[in-house]
């Protein structure tokens, strides 16, 4: 597949500490990208030596075969994890502001149906909810109709219902052809969207790959769990099972097997429940902790 970024041994160090750390990887061009680590692990100083924001103490970045410099703004759409609008402006009218920084932009209505923008128009962008604060954002990001977006933890502290809706916009964006490069600290969100992960920890890439390939060389098993009281102690310590937050964590590549020796132990089945391992047990894995902290 071809790619669009390519990011070669990539190294920033201030003073005494490597923030990024020999990181390598390439962006095939289509899909969803996804960086994912805990605070601290280096990816927003990647993301911004990608996006030409900072530069890099060694190594090298680039886009479509050529060394990252200024002219990639004109070609890339940035959302910020905090980005400041100006104030009394409607959203209509904070449109036509971006707008006007561009040479070359998205037909108006064309970004107002992607991102779903017609029932707030005319409302002050202060006056936004979270949900609504976001899209306008996404859609102030694809104002130049950009080849690559970076979205930087776009869908933290909005609710359910507004994180799943922008799911779909991020979708809409992904069949277009153009390409998404997304940090999340929301492994939901990353199953949900992408299509290639690279896992950083104290700036260095500790697993990268798709993540249903990532998940089957991980794990070739699934988890069952029960209440802690329900397993009898010596059946726990015979057979090397785990106690998680009060649950019994027992893993298992043969789920029909287990449940027949807890029957056959007469242990209680009403509160069991199995689970398939995600992205959020594999960072555990990998890391010691979690993906949130």
């Amino acid at each position: 597949m071809q790619s669009i970024i390519e990011v070669q041994h990539l190294v920033k160090s201030y003073q005494q500490l490597n923030a990024v750390n020999d990181v390598s990887f390439t962006i095939p061009k289509g899909g969803c990208f996804g960086l994912l680590g805990p605070n601290g692990a280096g990816k927003t100083t990647t993301i911004e030596i990608m996006e030409g924001i900072i530069s890099a103490s060694s190594g090298n970045v680039l886009y479509k075969g050529q060394a990252v410099n200024e002219h990639i703004a004109h070609e890339i759409g940035i959302q910020f994890q905090h980005t400041a609008l100006q104030d009394f402006l409607t959203v209509k009218e904070t449109l036509d502001l971006f707008a006007s920084f561009y040479q070359k932009t998205l037909p108006q209505q064309q970004l107002i149906e992607l991102c779903d923008l017609s029932e707030f128009l005319d409302r002050d962008s202060r006056l936004l909810s979270g949900g609504q604060r976001q899209r306008l954002l996404l859609a102030l990001a694809l104002i130049n109709d950009p080849e690559v977006v970076f979205l930087d933890e776009p869908t933290t502290g909005l609710d359910p219902q507004a994180r799943r809706n922008f799911w779909q916009l991020i979708k809409n964006i992904k069949s277009q052809n153009k390409t998404v490069i997304l940090t999340t600290h929301y492994m939901d969100e990353a199953e949900q969207l992408c299509d290639y992960i690279v896992v950083m920890d104290h700036g260095k890439i500790i697993e990268q790959g798709e993540p249903e390939l990532l998940l089957k060389k991980h794990f070739g098993h699934v988890f069952i769990y029960l209440p802690v009281e329900q397993v009898p102690d010596d059946l726990v310590t015979q057979n090397g099972w785990r106690i998680q937050d009060e649950q019994i964590e027992i893993e298992t590549d043969n789920v029909e097997q287990t449940i027949s020796l807890l029957i056959k132990e007469q242990v209680p089945l009403d509160a069991l429940h199995v689970k398939s391992a995600n992205l959020d047990d594999l960072f555990l894995k990998l890391t010691g902790h979690s993906l949130r902290e």
